[in-house]
């Protein structure tokens, strides 16, 4: 089978991926990392928490006053045209909002055209010895602004904390703060288990991004009547848990059986991170085929 070229949608047109290359040069986002952004996993052509993904991009839009580049109908119109003409069906598709083109000047342009580009790339499954074995994380101090709450694109301190991950031969980095409480990680919500089985996630305040699959376990964790906790942890704490794993919407649940060179209770996933994978994925399997037409409204602003 030929390998299919992937298309983009960037400003109003779909396009071959290859010739998406063109950003002007007075556009905020590249100049200031004012835009912000989403990306919503796709499982079995199933867009997975759609409806929040997108009512966490009308909140990211209005914390920075952009505009909304479109209504929301056309907008998940075209998530599905780019999935389609790119043959996904287990991939991401990622979105990104600028405020637009302007001259070069900090404060807000009077008046800008928001531009949007989105993309799609089928992922491979995280892989099962993974979520048998788990993965290591380190933790390093956590340097990002205090509005982590935003999905802004400005990212630079992640990718630092990723890459220094990867030197390590670590799968995520673990931030932590000046009270010596983890945050989050690079890209991802953490969560530990403590001994008595009592589930622990910092709440989310302005030092984490509310992830989507975030609050997907939270609800899948009360519906299984488990004890759950929204407080902050340190990293001793988590070296000491029953269990501990970070969630995204690539990852799922990804069990962590190291942090730093502490192994985590006997270095395997744990009976709750494996129950929680489980009722995540049977929940993915109930939600509706893109090709089944579009999801709610939601909550969105455009």
């Amino acid at each position: 089978m030929p390998l299919m070229s992937r298309i983009a949608w960037v400003d109003g047109r779909y396009v071959e991926h290859g010739e998406a290359y063109a950003v002007h040069i007075e556009d905020r986002g590249y100049q200031f990392a004012d835009g912000v952004y989403e990306v919503i996993h796709i499982e079995d052509g199933r867009l997975v928490d759609e409806c929040p993904h997108l009512d966490r991009l009308a909140r990211s839009l209005g914390a920075l006053a952009i505009a909304a580049p479109m209504a929301r109908r056309p907008l998940q119109r075209i998530l599905r045209e780019i999935a389609r003409r790119n043959g996904v069906e287990h991939g991401l598709v990622y979105l990104q909002v600028t405020r637009g083109v302007a001259r070069r000047r900090h404060a807000f342009p009077d008046a800008a055209r928001p531009v949007m580009v989105v993309t799609a790339r089928s992922e491979a499954h995280p892989a099962p010895a993974l979520l048998e074995d788990g993965v290591a994380v380190v933790t390093l101090p956590d340097q990002r602004w205090a509005r982590c709450d935003i999905k802004s694109v400005a990212l630079l301190a992640n990718v630092l904390a990723r890459q220094a991950a990867s030197a390590a031969g670590a799968a995520e980095a673990w931030l932590v703060d000046r009270d010596g409480r983890i945050t989050e990680g690079g890209s991802s919500n953490a969560w530990i288990v403590t001994v008595d089985g009592r589930l622990v996630t910092r709440p989310a305040d302005n030092a984490i991004l509310d992830g989507i699959t975030r609050r997907a376990i939270l609800r899948l964790a009360s519906e299984q009547g488990m004890k759950v906790e929204q407080r902050g942890f340190t990293s001793r704490e988590a070296m000491a848990a029953r269990e501990a794993f970070f969630s995204n919407s690539s990852s799922w649940v990804m069990p962590v059986t190291r942090i730093d060179d502490t192994v985590i209770a006997n270095g395997r996933a744990g009976s709750l991170s494996r129950s929680l994978n489980a009722a995540y994925r049977a929940r993915i399997a109930e939600l509706p085929r893109m090709a089944d037409g579009l999801t709610p409204m939601g909550n969105w602003t455009p």
